[in-house]
C-alpha cells in the first residue's frame, strides 16, 4: 500500500473473525482462513532485527535496552517474565514478598526470580525479601509504564471490539485512543467510551496523541496494509492478532498473538502427556 493512499474498503475490510465467527465485512471460506494460518508461531521481529522463530535452536538475542537510567541491559527472556512478576505484585498490594512466593505464583524457580530481579539492582534483603510497592514501581518503570501509554486498534470487528471493551488494560497502564475501520456502519460509533474513526484519521491521531502501540485485529489479507499505515505514521510497536507474518522496517517491534496456532500447539501436547 502506497503511503498517503487510503486503502480501499474492498481490501481493507476490518471485520476480524474471532474463532469460527465469520464477519460479513470480509467473507471467506474456512479453507481460505486455514490456509492463511502459519504452521507454527510466526517470527517476532525485534528492535535489534533478531528473529524469534519459536525454535530452541536459535541463538539467544542480545539483551534489550534498559529504560531506567544507570541499569544494565536486561535479557529479552527476563523482560518477558517481568509482566508476570508485576501481575503478582499488583495482587499483593503491599508488605514484603520472597523470591519463593513470586516463583510459586508465576511458575518459575526462585533462583530464576532472583536472577531476573538482579537486573533491576540490589533490591532484596536476605531473610526479609522484597518490598512489594518498591519492586512493583521499579518493574513498571522498567517496562515503560510509569505513565499511561496511548494505544490504537486497527479493526473494529469482533476482536477489536472485545479488546476495547476489556477494562483491564487501563488498570495495566494502557489507554485506547481510538479504533479505526472503513465500514460506514461502524465509523462514528463509540465502544466502551472509545470512538471508532475512519483509517484516514490514523496518521494525524498518532502524531497528536503520541501513540506508542498499534494493535492489528484485521483479517490476514488486510494486516500488512494496517502495519504499513501504522509504521508510516510513526508507530514503532505493534501487537498483531492477524494470522500472518508482517514485513516491517528495522526498528519496529512486532509481537504476534495467533489463537489458532496456540490451539494447534495445545492439540499437539494433549496427545503427549508429560
Amino acid at each position: 500500500m502506497a503511503r498517503g493512499v487510503s486503502p480501499s474498503p474492498q481490501v481493507f475490510s476490518l471485520g476480524y473473525s474471532f474463532f469460527s465467527t465469520r464477519s460479513t465485512l470480509a467473507p471467506r471460506r474456512a479453507s481460505q482462513y486455514e490456509a492463511a494460518v502459519p504452521a507454527g508461531p510466526p517470527p517476532t521481529t525485534t528492535t535489534s532485527g533478531w528473529v524469534d522463530t519459536g525454535e530452541s535452536t536459535v541463538p539467544a538475542p542480545p539483551a534489550g535496552p534498559s529504560i531506567v537510567p544507570g541499569m544494565r541491559p536486561i535479557p529479552r527472556a527476563t523482560v518477558a517474565r517481568l509482566p508476570r512478576y508485576l501481575r503478582f505484585l499488583e495482587q499483593r498490594k503491599e508488605g514484603t514478598v520472597s523470591s519463593e512466593e513470586i516463583a510459586a505464583a508465576t511458575g518459575v524457580t526462585a533462583a530464576q526470580v532472583r536472577k531476573d530481579l538482579s537486573f533491576l539492582g540490589s533490591l532484596g534483603t536476605r531473610g526479609v525479601g522484597y518490598q512489594v510497592e518498591g519492586l512493583r514501581d521499579l518493574i513498571m518503570r522498567q517496562l515503560g509504564l510509569a505513565e499511561s501509554l496511548p494505544v490504537v486498534i486497527v479493526g473494529a470487528g469482533n476482536l477489536g471490539t472485545a479488546l476495547a471493551n476489556y477494562r483491564g488494560f487501563a488498570q495495566r497502564g494502557f489507554r485506547f485512543v481510538a479504533l479505526y475501520d472503513v465500514d460506514p456502519a461502524r465509523i462514528g460509533t463509540v465502544i466502551n467510551g472509545i470512538p471508532v474513526r475512519h483509517v484516514d484519521r490514523l496518521p494525524a491521531d498518532v502524531q497528536a496523541e503520541e501513540v506508542a502501540i498499534g494493535v492489528i485485529t484485521t483479517p490476514a489479507e488486510a494486516a500488512q496494509q494496517a502495519a504499513d499505515l501504522l509504521t508510516s505514521a510513526g508507530v514503532r510497536s505493534i501487537l498483531n492478532f492477524a494470522p500472518v507474518t508482517l514485513r516491517v522496517p528495522r526498528g519496529v517491534t512486532v509481537r504476534y498473538v495467533d489463537l489458532a496456532v496456540e490451539l494447534q500447539i495445545l492439540a499437539y501436547y494433549r496427545t503427549r502427556p508429560g
